[in-house]
């Protein structure tokens, strides 16, 4: 039997204040573009917005908002939420004596809408390290259901709602935080919970009123050439900013979608019809282009290879998403073995696309059996021929250990971190399948992404062999982690391969269909996650 967690609070609960407001938070279709920031909230008039307050050594606790969703999560479409501030007093320092300060709450559910809603919520630990926690909180409505959740182990008893942490979470340090969400369906009503508990401590109090002045704010224009509301429409071109993606109004970004499969074999699976399932179902941000070197790839036909990769980033483009460039070297493993056509592909494909914005740089897809050295010689050869032609874009490179960050060959991220790639606007590759990679890589995973800026460029939801059984705890918990630490991802693969990690069944791209009724368990899985809303 599982321990209880223990509160990191004494027995005396913590009085709270409650100041009501209004915001609105932008979804899919209504984003800011790049540069322009639309600045802090719009309050409707009779309502106020939270001003910024000082905080203790306590937990504070951000219900992040609700939007609805159509009654089979397929469309989701953001709407208001309301902002709550909860000034928490009574928590005592680390020496037992009492101290006051404040906490800020935002809280709230969507607008009234039957069928369903999404909603999240933001831990931080402002006290103690804690190791295990309980977040619990009642429905005021009773046709209020969770029906899933990420990030904790939801469920709910009667009005009741409780996550509780999962593994990877399990323990908070001073300071860190925990994001929970999920997805809820309702028959009535929407309204917003009136109290959280943590560990078993309630945060309540009454209302008082905050004024804000209000001050008029003019958009800025911007000059990216994409089509509006899309992912590349929100975020322009891209760069590297600390451990994170961000865009052009220096945000950092998470992108999430999907890998083809090699285009030898599967170039028929992406058309029209393909790819606009892609972007306007599975409201994908980024198309990966996984273009094979050896097995009957580029070095068979170098010129079909470059074309192919070129017309579906444009393809990428026109429905703005981004568009990974792949260099798949697989075998052999050193990717010095590919340095001249990496060199030639490369100034190919940067001179074709460097006036677009949409164009990620992937120069070795899993270098296995090779020392980090040797690829790291490799990359301060390929970067500047990229550079040379395109000298904004993001380049991804590959790590030890058919990119595991060296952890499928003993090593760790510390090799990298102690001898980075001399190169600027870079990040490094990480790979996992779910079934065949766990605990020990996710922890690896948790620690590097504080020192390294990491991509998933390719994940599946089976084992490392590409087949057998969907593994979907360990799946999730990967893409939670994900989720939380905001790095960006894409699955493999969007094909209709005879394999389990295919999202699409076998025979589907000989027609037309690529609805939900041609998704694999895989797919489903991976296209619940994808097409939950951005935040940009």
């Amino acid at each position: 039997m599982a321990r209880p967690p223990v509160s990191p609070w004494p027995h005396v609960p913590p009085v709270c204040t409650y100041v009501p407001a209004a915001a609105h938070r932008r979804g899919r279709g209504e984003r800011e573009a790049p540069g322009q920031d639309l600045g802090p909230p719009v309050t409707p008039a009779g309502h106020q917005r939270w001003s910024t307050l000082d905080v203790p050594r306590c937990w504070m606790l951000s219900f992040l908002g609700a939007l609805p969703v159509s009654r089979n999560l397929r469309t989701p479409d953001l709407r208001e939420f309301n902002e709550a501030l909860h000034r928490c007093a009574g928590g005592r320092r680390r020496d037992g004596s009492r101290r006051h300060g404040r906490a800020r709450h935002a809280a709230g559910f969507g607008r009234r809408s039957k069928g369903g809603f999404q909603a999240g919520v933001k831990i931080t630990n402002l006290g103690d390290p804690i190791t295990g926690w309980s977040l619990r909180f009642t429905f005021p409505d009773s046709g209020q259901k969770v029906a899933q959740g990420w990030n904790a182990t939801w469920s709910q008893s009667g009005a009741t709602a409780t996550a509780a942490n999962v593994d990877w979470n399990r323990t908070l340090a001073t300071g860190a935080a925990a994001d929970l969400g999920f997805t809820g369906t309702t028959t009535g009503a929407n309204p917003t919970p009136a109290s959280f508990t943590l560990n078993g401590v309630t945060c309540t109090g009454s209302t008082t009123t905050t004024t804000t002045p209000t001050t008029p704010t003019t958009p800025t224009t911007t000059t990216t050439p994409s089509p509006g509301g899309t992912p590349l429409a929100a975020n322009g071109q891209l760069h590297v900013c600390g451990v994170h993606l961000c865009n052009e109004a220096n945000r950092a970004i998470q992108l999430r979608g999907m890998s083809t499969h090699g285009l030898q074999w599967f170039d028929s699976c992406y058309n029209d019809a393909s790819l606009d399932a892609l972007a306007n179902d599975w409201h994908a941000d980024l198309l990966r282009i996984a273009m094979y070197v050896q097995e009957k790839g580029y070095e068979t036909n170098p010129a079909w290879f470059t074309d192919r990769v070129n017309t579906l980033v444009g393809e990428a483009e026109e429905r703005g998403m981004y568009a990974i460039v792949d260099f798949h070297t697989l075998t052999p493993g050193d990717p010095n073995y590919n340095l001249d056509r990496a060199k030639t592909f490369f100034a190919a494909v940067a001179a074709r696309n460097a006036a677009r914005k949409n164009v990620i740089y992937e120069i070795a897809n899993e270098p296995n059996g090779v020392s980090w050295s040797s690829i790291k010689s490799y990359a301060e050869q390929v970067i500047p021929v990229i550079r040379a032609a395109d000298p904004d874009a993001v380049v991804i490179v590959g790590t030890r250990g058919w990119s595991s960050l060296g952890v499928s060959d003993g090593s760790d991220e510390t090799e990298i971190v102690n001898n980075p790639v001399n190169a600027t606007n870079i990040m490094y590759t990480f790979h996992f399948y779910a079934a065949s990679h766990k605990d020990n890589y996710r922890a690896t995973v948790s620690r590097a992404a504080a020192k390294l800026p990491l991509f998933v460029t390719e994940f599946g939801t089976v084992t490392a062999t590409g087949g057998g059984t969907l593994d979907q705890a360990s799946t999730t918990a990967w893409l939670d982690l994900l989720d939380q630490l905001q790095i960006s991802y894409a699955n493999w693969t969007y094909s209709d391969a005879d394999e389990s990690s295919a999202a699409l069944q076998p025979g589907t791209c000989a027609g037309r269909d690529y609805g939900t009724g041609r998704l694999t368990a895989s797919g489903a899985l991976v296209r619940s996650r994808i097409a939950t809303p951005d935040h940009f």
